[in-house]
């Protein structure tokens, strides 16, 4: 960064004081804890509960071979909420939409089971997602013309494979919002797939791929997760509420933060691409 010593103490300072109250609240209470070891077999079509993220997703190193279109519109995005010249969705507090929604500031994670849907809770930014189980089909060409609008989180269906995978489909998402923390983009045309599978009690593994012709030239594994299982939280002898770590990005300390600090101190450098 191109700041000074003083800069750098008076940035800290200034930090200190628009720390988010969320954030401030996840260091008192302290972070749900995943639970070690197997935890025995993984029950059937049962992902009920909080399961607890490692916080940044495994994300792909590199996209597939992107199209002209894609690789005009990635050049226009520019990562990093905290420099000056990014245009960041993030620095601003817009919704992460999906499918960023999935693999960044991955916390939390909790899922809630009802007659015709599975809940799926996104503790960043207190999102929660409808999956419809019912043997709907997705809207057609969502986005276009007199078909369903386009939405920050689009519209999802999801059924089981097997006892312990489930597969989330999803379309209709807002362009404006991103694949991932790196800029990368889709258009309103974009699916993603996730698919969870429950290895055994404790764990449960994530993959997201996106499938978006007119930008990347085959489907785009975006990234990989595991979520633990929250220790004790079936007792509440045990266990503190599981999203007490509430993550809340809130525009009014974000405009205040590059205020008093991204714009003195000029934030990062620009990401070169």
């Amino acid at each position: 960064m191109r700041i000074s010593l003083m800069h750098l103490v008076v940035a800290l300072g200034v930090v200190m004081a628009f720390w988010p109250a969320s954030a401030k609240s996840q260091t008192s209470m302290g972070v749900p804890k995943g639970a070690d070891g197997s935890g025995g077999p993984a029950p059937e079509h049962d992902f009920d509960g909080t399961w607890v993220g490692p916080g940044e997703s495994q994300l792909t190193i590199k996209a597939p071979p992107m199209t002209p279109a894609g690789l005009a519109k990635l050049k226009l995005n520019i990562p990093d909420p905290f420099s000056i010249d990014s245009n960041d969705p993030w620095k601003t507090c817009d919704a992460f939409g999906m499918p960023r929604i999935v693999n960044n500031e991955v916390i939390n994670i909790g899922f809630a089971t009802m007659p015709d849907r599975v809940i799926i809770l996104e503790n960043y930014g207190r999102v929660w997602r409808e999956v419809w189980m019912d043997g709907r089909q997705l809207p057609k060409n969502p986005g276009h013309g007199d078909n369903a609008s386009s939405r920050w989180y689009g519209y999802s269906v999801g059924h089981w494979e097997g006892p312990t995978t489930l597969v989330v489909e999803t379309n209709g998402m807002m362009p404006e919002s991103w694949v991932d923390r790196r800029g990368y983009p889709h258009t309103i045309d974009a699916e993603v797939n996730e698919t969870y599978t429950r290895a055994d009690h404790n764990h449960l593994n994530l993959m997201e791929t996106l499938t978006d012709p007119a930008y990347y030239t085959k489907p785009f594994l975006v990234a990989k997760d595991t979520y633990k299982w929250v220790v004790g939280q079936d007792d509440p002898k045990v266990a503190s509420i599981p999203f007490a770590d509430e993550q809340i990005c809130n525009p009014s300390e974000a405009i205040e933060y590059m205020k008093a600090v991204e714009i003195p101190t000029k934030g990062d450098e620009p990401i070169k691409r």
